[in-house]
Protein backbone atom coordinates (compact mmCIF):
# COMPACT_ATOMS: atom_id res chain seq x y z
CA UNK A 1 0.00 0.00 0.00
CA UNK A 2 1.51 3.56 -0.89
CA UNK A 3 0.74 5.95 1.77
CA UNK A 4 1.54 9.78 1.86
CA UNK A 5 2.69 11.41 5.06
CA UNK A 6 0.96 14.98 5.34
CA UNK A 7 1.14 15.50 8.95
CA UNK A 8 4.55 15.19 11.17
CA UNK A 9 4.55 13.36 14.31
CA UNK A 10 6.90 15.70 17.28
CA UNK A 11 10.27 13.73 17.92
CA UNK A 12 13.55 13.38 17.04
CA UNK A 13 12.28 11.66 13.39
CA UNK A 14 10.83 14.85 12.77
CA UNK A 15 13.33 17.22 13.86
CA UNK A 16 15.70 15.45 11.61
CA UNK A 17 13.38 15.17 8.87
CA UNK A 18 12.73 19.37 9.49
CA UNK A 19 16.03 20.04 9.89
CA UNK A 20 17.45 18.18 6.53
CA UNK A 21 14.70 20.04 4.77
CA UNK A 22 16.39 23.39 5.74
CA UNK A 23 13.13 24.20 7.51
CA UNK A 24 14.80 24.64 10.93
CA UNK A 25 17.35 27.28 11.40
CA UNK A 26 19.95 27.27 14.16
CA UNK A 27 20.15 30.20 16.25
CA UNK A 28 22.32 31.01 19.16
CA UNK A 29 21.51 32.84 22.12
CA UNK A 30 17.68 33.90 23.23
CA UNK A 31 18.75 37.33 24.29
CA UNK A 32 16.81 40.48 22.84
CA UNK A 33 18.84 41.96 19.79
CA UNK A 34 18.15 45.43 17.91
CA UNK A 35 17.40 44.68 13.87
CA UNK A 36 20.63 45.76 12.07
CA UNK A 37 18.02 45.54 8.94
CA UNK A 38 14.54 44.50 8.01
CA UNK A 39 14.10 40.98 9.42
CA UNK A 40 12.52 40.00 6.23
CA UNK A 41 9.62 37.41 5.36
CA UNK A 42 7.56 37.52 8.68
CA UNK A 43 4.57 35.85 9.69
CA UNK A 44 1.48 36.29 12.12
CA UNK A 45 1.26 33.97 15.18
CA UNK A 46 -2.36 32.19 14.70
CA UNK A 47 -4.66 30.66 17.09
CA UNK A 48 -6.71 27.92 15.71
CA UNK A 49 -6.90 24.13 15.60
CA UNK A 50 -4.83 22.02 14.09
CA UNK A 51 -5.13 18.91 12.99
CA UNK A 52 -2.63 15.61 12.40
CA UNK A 53 -3.85 13.69 9.46
CA UNK A 54 -2.47 10.87 7.27
CA UNK A 55 -3.24 10.13 3.47
CA UNK A 56 -4.21 7.00 2.16
CA UNK A 57 -4.95 5.53 -1.18
CA UNK A 58 -8.14 3.44 -1.25
CA UNK A 59 -10.21 2.10 -4.33
CA UNK A 60 -13.65 3.04 -5.18
CA UNK A 61 -15.52 0.51 -5.98
CA UNK A 62 -19.24 -1.43 -5.86
CA UNK A 63 -17.80 -3.98 -3.82
CA UNK A 64 -17.11 -7.05 -4.12
CA UNK A 65 -19.56 -9.28 -7.13
CA UNK A 66 -21.97 -11.85 -6.26
CA UNK A 67 -23.27 -14.57 -8.28
CA UNK A 68 -26.71 -15.14 -8.41
CA UNK A 69 -27.90 -18.63 -9.41
CA UNK A 70 -31.01 -19.46 -10.76
CA UNK A 71 -32.63 -22.31 -8.89
CA UNK A 72 -36.18 -22.22 -11.14
CA UNK A 73 -36.23 -25.01 -13.76
CA UNK A 74 -36.77 -23.26 -17.53
CA UNK A 75 -35.29 -20.87 -19.77
CA UNK A 76 -33.53 -17.65 -19.31
CA UNK A 77 -36.10 -15.49 -21.38
CA UNK A 78 -35.25 -11.92 -20.07
CA UNK A 79 -32.05 -10.04 -17.93
CA UNK A 80 -31.66 -6.82 -17.37
CA UNK A 81 -28.43 -4.70 -18.14
CA UNK A 82 -25.19 -4.21 -16.80
CA UNK A 83 -25.49 -0.81 -14.49
CA UNK A 84 -29.22 -1.59 -13.62
CA UNK A 85 -30.62 -1.23 -9.89
CA UNK A 86 -33.20 -3.31 -8.78
CA UNK A 87 -35.21 -2.46 -5.62
CA UNK A 88 -37.77 -4.46 -4.26
CA UNK A 89 -40.49 -4.94 -6.20
CA UNK A 90 -38.79 -5.12 -9.29
CA UNK A 91 -37.89 -8.21 -11.89
CA UNK A 92 -34.70 -9.75 -11.64
CA UNK A 93 -34.74 -11.96 -14.47
CA UNK A 94 -36.72 -14.05 -16.41
CA UNK A 95 -38.08 -17.74 -16.57
CA UNK A 96 -40.14 -18.67 -19.38
CA UNK A 97 -41.61 -15.11 -19.35
CA UNK A 98 -42.24 -15.33 -15.82
CA UNK A 99 -40.01 -12.83 -13.40
CA UNK A 100 -38.19 -13.74 -10.57
CA UNK A 101 -38.25 -10.98 -8.16
CA UNK A 102 -36.56 -9.03 -5.56
CA UNK A 103 -37.53 -8.62 -1.98
CA UNK A 104 -35.72 -7.14 0.95
CA UNK A 105 -34.28 -9.20 4.02
CA UNK A 106 -30.85 -11.31 4.90
CA UNK A 107 -32.02 -14.39 5.18
CA UNK A 108 -32.44 -16.36 1.68
CA UNK A 109 -35.42 -18.33 0.36
CA UNK A 110 -34.22 -21.44 1.43
CA UNK A 111 -37.25 -23.40 1.52
CA UNK A 112 -40.88 -23.37 0.09
CA UNK A 113 -43.60 -20.93 1.78
CA UNK A 114 -47.14 -21.73 2.43
CA UNK A 115 -49.92 -22.06 4.92
CA UNK A 116 -49.05 -23.52 8.15
CA UNK A 117 -44.98 -22.60 7.48
CA UNK A 118 -43.95 -20.87 10.34
CA UNK A 119 -40.63 -18.38 11.12
CA UNK A 120 -38.24 -15.41 10.62
CA UNK A 121 -38.66 -16.21 6.79
CA UNK A 122 -42.38 -15.73 6.98
CA UNK A 123 -42.13 -12.48 8.74
CA UNK A 124 -39.67 -11.49 6.31
CA UNK A 125 -42.10 -11.89 3.29
CA UNK A 126 -44.83 -10.96 4.79
CA UNK A 127 -42.96 -7.37 5.64
CA UNK A 128 -42.49 -6.69 1.94
CA UNK A 129 -45.57 -7.90 0.90
CA UNK A 130 -46.86 -5.01 3.18
CA UNK A 131 -44.37 -2.81 1.83
CA UNK A 132 -45.64 -3.41 -1.50
CA UNK A 133 -48.99 -2.59 -0.86
CA UNK A 134 -50.51 -5.57 -0.03
CA UNK A 135 -52.72 -6.66 3.04
CA UNK A 136 -55.66 -8.64 4.61
CA UNK A 137 -53.11 -10.74 6.63
CA UNK A 138 -51.54 -10.17 9.77
CA UNK A 139 -47.90 -9.12 9.56
CA UNK A 140 -45.96 -11.95 11.94
CA UNK A 141 -44.05 -15.13 10.97
CA UNK A 142 -46.87 -17.51 10.75
CA UNK A 143 -48.12 -18.15 7.02
CA UNK A 144 -51.79 -18.35 6.88
CA UNK A 145 -54.41 -18.52 4.61
CA UNK A 146 -54.65 -14.50 4.65
CA UNK A 147 -51.04 -14.74 3.53
CA UNK A 148 -51.74 -16.69 0.77
CA UNK A 149 -54.67 -14.80 -0.71
CA UNK A 150 -52.12 -11.64 -0.38
CA UNK A 151 -49.56 -13.93 -2.08
CA UNK A 152 -51.95 -14.42 -5.03
CA UNK A 153 -53.02 -11.28 -5.51
CA UNK A 154 -48.88 -10.40 -6.49
CA UNK A 155 -48.34 -12.94 -8.14
CA UNK A 156 -51.53 -12.04 -10.45
CA UNK A 157 -50.01 -8.69 -10.77
CA UNK A 158 -46.73 -10.39 -11.23
CA UNK A 159 -48.11 -12.52 -14.43
CA UNK A 160 -47.21 -15.72 -12.08
CA UNK A 161 -49.25 -18.30 -11.52
CA UNK A 162 -51.58 -18.31 -8.57
CA UNK A 163 -50.48 -20.63 -6.38
CA UNK A 164 -50.67 -19.10 -3.48
CA UNK A 165 -47.24 -20.35 -1.93
CA UNK A 166 -43.56 -18.80 -2.65
CA UNK A 167 -41.32 -21.73 -3.91
CA UNK A 168 -37.51 -21.92 -3.77
CA UNK A 169 -35.99 -18.98 -6.41
CA UNK A 170 -39.02 -17.45 -7.16
CA UNK A 171 -37.65 -14.43 -5.03
CA UNK A 172 -34.14 -13.01 -4.56
CA UNK A 173 -33.74 -11.66 -0.90
CA UNK A 174 -30.80 -9.24 -0.21
CA UNK A 175 -29.97 -6.43 2.56
CA UNK A 176 -31.13 -3.69 0.20
CA UNK A 177 -31.28 -2.83 -3.83
CA UNK A 178 -28.66 -4.30 -5.70
CA UNK A 179 -26.26 -3.28 -9.20
CA UNK A 180 -26.24 -5.54 -12.23
CA UNK A 181 -23.11 -5.97 -12.43
CA UNK A 182 -22.55 -8.24 -15.51
CA UNK A 183 -25.01 -10.65 -17.16
CA UNK A 184 -23.32 -14.24 -16.54
CA UNK A 185 -25.88 -16.04 -18.73
CA UNK A 186 -27.79 -15.32 -21.71
CA UNK A 187 -31.42 -14.92 -23.23
CA UNK A 188 -32.42 -18.93 -24.18
CA UNK A 189 -29.60 -20.34 -20.93
CA UNK A 190 -31.08 -22.58 -18.72
CA UNK A 191 -32.01 -20.69 -15.54
CA UNK A 192 -31.06 -23.60 -12.99
CA UNK A 193 -27.41 -21.99 -13.79
CA UNK A 194 -25.18 -18.83 -12.73
CA UNK A 195 -27.62 -16.12 -14.13
CA UNK A 196 -26.27 -12.44 -13.11
CA UNK A 197 -23.21 -10.64 -11.15
CA UNK A 198 -24.55 -8.43 -8.96
CA UNK A 199 -23.08 -6.15 -5.99
CA UNK A 200 -24.59 -3.12 -3.80
CA UNK A 201 -25.88 -0.44 -5.21
CA UNK A 202 -23.90 1.83 -3.05
CA UNK A 203 -19.75 2.88 -4.09
CA UNK A 204 -17.76 2.82 -1.14
CA UNK A 205 -14.09 2.95 -0.38
CA UNK A 206 -11.75 0.02 0.89
CA UNK A 207 -8.15 0.96 1.98
CA UNK A 208 -5.66 -1.78 2.95
CA UNK A 209 -4.16 0.03 5.85
CA UNK A 210 -1.09 -1.19 7.38
CA UNK A 211 -1.66 -2.92 10.29
CA UNK A 212 1.07 -0.39 12.51
CA UNK A 213 -1.56 1.95 11.89
CA UNK A 214 -4.65 0.65 12.75
CA UNK A 215 -4.53 3.17 15.72
CA UNK A 216 -5.63 6.24 12.64
CA UNK A 217 -9.39 4.35 12.42
CA UNK A 218 -12.17 3.69 14.42
CA UNK A 219 -15.70 2.52 13.03
CA UNK A 220 -18.17 5.82 12.60
CA UNK A 221 -15.00 8.24 12.67
CA UNK A 222 -15.86 11.23 9.82
CA UNK A 223 -12.79 11.12 6.94
CA UNK A 224 -12.29 12.85 3.61
CA UNK A 225 -12.44 11.37 0.44
CA UNK A 226 -10.55 13.14 -2.52
CA UNK A 227 -11.32 11.67 -5.95
CA UNK A 228 -8.62 11.42 -8.86
CA UNK A 229 -10.53 15.27 -10.39
CA UNK A 230 -9.87 16.74 -7.08
CA UNK A 231 -13.85 16.36 -6.11
CA UNK A 232 -13.65 15.66 -2.25
CA UNK A 233 -16.64 13.64 -0.35
CA UNK A 234 -17.12 13.23 3.08
CA UNK A 235 -16.98 9.09 4.17
CA UNK A 236 -17.30 7.38 7.38
CA UNK A 237 -15.67 4.37 8.57
CA UNK A 238 -18.04 1.90 8.50
CA UNK A 239 -16.09 -1.38 9.06
CA UNK A 240 -12.24 -2.65 9.95
CA UNK A 241 -11.53 -5.63 8.82
CA UNK A 242 -10.12 -8.56 11.87
CA UNK A 243 -8.26 -10.53 9.58
CA UNK A 244 -4.70 -9.61 8.63
CA UNK A 245 -3.75 -10.36 4.81
CA UNK A 246 -0.71 -12.52 4.21
CA UNK A 247 1.47 -9.46 2.79
CA UNK A 248 4.59 -9.98 0.21
CA UNK A 249 7.85 -10.52 1.58
CA UNK A 250 8.70 -6.76 1.58
CA UNK A 251 5.27 -5.40 2.21
CA UNK A 252 3.78 -4.70 5.37
CA UNK A 253 0.93 -6.56 6.79
CA UNK A 254 -2.72 -5.16 6.14
CA UNK A 255 -6.12 -4.69 7.24
CA UNK A 256 -9.27 -3.44 5.14
CA UNK A 257 -10.99 -0.75 6.46
CA UNK A 258 -14.15 -0.03 4.12
CA UNK A 259 -15.64 3.92 4.07
CA UNK A 260 -19.04 4.39 3.01
CA UNK A 261 -19.46 8.28 0.90
CA UNK A 262 -22.95 9.59 2.02
CA UNK A 263 -23.56 11.72 -0.50
CA UNK A 264 -23.33 9.40 -4.06
CA UNK A 265 -23.92 12.18 -6.22
CA UNK A 266 -20.51 13.67 -6.29
CA UNK A 267 -19.21 10.23 -7.15
CA UNK A 268 -20.42 11.02 -10.77
CA UNK A 269 -20.55 8.28 -13.07
CA UNK A 270 -17.10 6.26 -11.69
CA UNK A 271 -17.33 2.76 -11.54
CA UNK A 272 -13.90 2.25 -9.55
CA UNK A 273 -11.36 4.35 -9.13
CA UNK A 274 -7.83 5.11 -7.26
CA UNK A 275 -9.01 7.67 -4.74
CA UNK A 276 -7.04 9.37 -2.17
CA UNK A 277 -8.55 9.40 1.87
CA UNK A 278 -7.47 11.90 4.35
CA UNK A 279 -6.98 10.08 8.02
CA UNK A 280 -7.27 12.72 10.89
CA UNK A 281 -5.90 10.75 13.89
CA UNK A 282 -5.53 13.94 16.26
CA UNK A 283 -7.22 17.18 16.71
CA UNK A 284 -5.44 20.41 18.54
CA UNK A 285 -7.75 22.96 19.63
CA UNK A 286 -7.28 26.68 20.07
CA UNK A 287 -3.76 26.43 19.82
CA UNK A 288 -1.27 29.02 18.88
CA UNK A 289 0.68 28.45 15.55
CA UNK A 290 3.23 29.43 13.28
CA UNK A 291 4.66 28.22 10.24
CA UNK A 292 7.49 25.82 10.13
CA UNK A 293 10.01 27.49 8.83
CA UNK A 294 9.37 29.94 11.83
CA UNK A 295 11.13 27.29 13.84
CA UNK A 296 14.60 28.36 14.73
CA UNK A 297 16.54 25.14 16.45
CA UNK A 298 18.60 26.28 19.53
CA UNK A 299 21.91 25.18 19.91
CA UNK A 300 21.23 24.46 23.59
CA UNK A 301 18.73 22.31 22.28
CA UNK A 302 14.59 22.67 21.58
CA UNK A 303 13.15 25.06 19.39
CA UNK A 304 12.34 28.73 19.40
CA UNK A 305 11.01 31.45 17.33
CA UNK A 306 12.09 35.41 16.52
CA UNK A 307 9.33 37.59 17.67
CA UNK A 308 9.75 40.90 15.47
CA UNK A 309 8.35 44.27 17.40
CA UNK A 310 8.93 47.17 15.21
CA UNK A 311 12.61 47.31 14.82
CA UNK A 312 13.93 45.08 17.16
CA UNK A 313 13.56 41.22 17.57
CA UNK A 314 13.42 38.88 20.37
CA UNK A 315 14.46 35.08 20.54
CA UNK A 316 11.26 32.92 22.53
CA UNK A 317 11.91 29.47 23.36
CA UNK A 318 9.10 27.49 22.72
CA UNK A 319 7.56 23.81 23.33
CA UNK A 320 6.12 21.93 20.01
CA UNK A 321 3.04 20.19 19.47
CA UNK A 322 1.13 18.36 16.31
CA UNK A 323 2.26 19.68 12.68
CA UNK A 324 -0.37 20.22 10.28
CA UNK A 325 -0.68 21.58 7.04
CA UNK A 326 2.75 23.65 6.73
CA UNK A 327 1.92 24.66 10.71
CA UNK A 328 3.39 24.07 13.68
CA UNK A 329 1.63 23.86 17.55
CA UNK A 330 3.90 26.59 19.54
CA UNK A 331 3.34 27.09 23.19
CA UNK A 332 5.50 30.09 25.11
CA UNK A 333 4.06 32.17 28.33
CA UNK A 334 5.94 34.90 25.85
CA UNK A 335 4.14 34.43 22.90
CA UNK A 336 0.48 34.89 22.04
CA UNK A 337 -1.66 35.33 19.27
CA UNK A 338 -0.98 38.47 16.87
CA UNK A 339 2.74 38.58 17.38
CA UNK A 340 4.86 38.42 14.34
CA UNK A 341 7.39 36.38 13.97
CA UNK A 342 10.23 35.72 11.23
CA UNK A 343 9.91 33.07 9.04
CA UNK A 344 12.85 31.74 6.57
CA UNK A 345 12.65 32.24 2.58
Amino acid sequence: MRRRTVAIAVGAVAAAGLAAAGAVHVAGGEEPTAAAEDPGATATVEQRDLAKSEEVVGTLSYGDVRTLNGSVPGTVTWLPKAGSVIGAGDAVYDVDNVPVVAMHGDLPLWRDLAPGVEGPDVAQLESNLVELGYEGFTEDDAYTDATAEAVERWQDDNGMEETGAVAVGAVLFSPGPVRVAEQVAAVGDPANGPVLGYTSDRRRVTVQLEVADQDLVAVDQAVAVTLPDGTEAAGVVDAIGQTVSAAAEDEPETVEVAIGVDDQSLLGDLVSAPVTVELVSETREDVLAVPVEALLALREGGYGVEVVDGAATALVPVETGVFADGLVEVASPELAAGMTVAVAS
